[in-house]
């Protein structure tokens, strides 16, 4: 068991994490973050939530680059295929489902 309170979690470098649990090869961590990430495709799908922070999210769709902004309680999925990047907006604290040791 264990209790997490997102706001206070840091890391020692953007995109760090903690690991809060690994179900059958899926993992769920909690991400800090002040700058953005590159982009990617996860190996698999995945699940991307706003807990503290805003994060402008910028996907491909058909090869068009389209983007919408996170605030706190907002989910963005990533299906299989879906190349994206996140930019915070100041620091911000993520909670990220996906299949372990995806992008």
């Amino acid at each position: 068991m264990d209790i997490i309170r997102a706001k206070d979690f840091t890391a020692e470098r953007s995109w760090g994490a903690k690991e809060i649990a690994n179900m059958n090869g899926i993992t769920t961590r909690l991400h800090w973050t002040k700058e953005p990430y590159r982009w990617h495709v996860n190996d698999g799908q995945e699940v991307f939530v706003v807990l503290d922070g805003v994060v402008d999210m910028f996907y491909k769709e058909q090869g068009i680059e389209r983007s919408v902004t996170l605030e706190v309680g907002d989910i963005f999925y990533a299906s299989v295929g879906t190349e994206h990047v996140a930019h915070p907006k100041g620091e911000a604290r993520i909670l990220v489902v996906e299949t372990e040791g995806s992008v």
